[in-house]
């Protein structure tokens, strides 16, 4: 619902800051790593997630698009909530837990609180393929070939088409040019091989 809250910081915690805009001040549930990323910052932009629960309607921040991405990823896991997969970005730091999960290192992600053999186990199996795909390059606020792969992506299910159809012409695509391509010129070359 929110993909992003621009605004000035009024206040900041460990655990949650207070970013106000047009009037309102939006309380953000944070990472120790996103807190670490304010370190003296009067303005500030934080993408967002809104998690829906019975009783409340909670806004989580993050630093960067890619730790939001990790975020999202770490609660699609069986047994992984919203606060665990923020006691975790807390723990580490986003490049160690994508690579610990990648390695398939256990012994790592069980060094974070509340996460035992059995939870760091399904994570790994759950999420090891889908994080090697994905190259993540965090606290970049460069527009990187995987952020323009998502987006023409994205735009290409909107249109219509299957999204493993899509996928693998991206790739080939992007394999075939050696030049960045914007999302614009990769929606149309992919709209010619689909």
């Amino acid at each position: 619902m929110y993909a992003y809250i621009d605004g000035k910081l009024t206040h900041k915690n460990p655990t949650y800051v207070v970013i106000e805009t047009a009037g309102v001040g939006y309380l953000i549930h944070i990472s120790l790593h996103t807190y670490g990323k304010l370190t003296h910052h009067e303005h500030c932009k934080l993408f967002t997630w809104l998690y829906v629960r019975e009783d409340a309607h909670l806004l989580y921040g993050f630093i960067d698009e890619a730790e939001r991405k990790l975020f999202l990823h770490l609660i699609s896991v069986s047994g992984i909530g919203a606060n665990t997969a923020r006691m975790m970005l807390s723990s580490l730091t986003p490049e160690e837990i994508q690579q610990a999960i990648v390695n398939g290192d256990a012994t790592t992600i069980q060094r974070i609180k509340g996460i035992g053999a059995k939870s760091a186990q399904r994570l790994i199996l759950e999420l090891q393929d889908k994080l090697k795909k994905e190259d993540t390059t965090f606290s970049s606020g460069e527009s990187s070939i995987n952020t323009v792969q998502e987006e023409a992506l994205s735009a290409l299910v909107m249109l219509g088409f299957v999204k493993n159809q899509a996928e693998k012409v991206l790739q080939k695509i992007l394999k075939e040019n050696n030049k960045l391509l914007s999302v614009e010129e990769l929606i149309k070359l992919s709209l010619k091989n689909l």
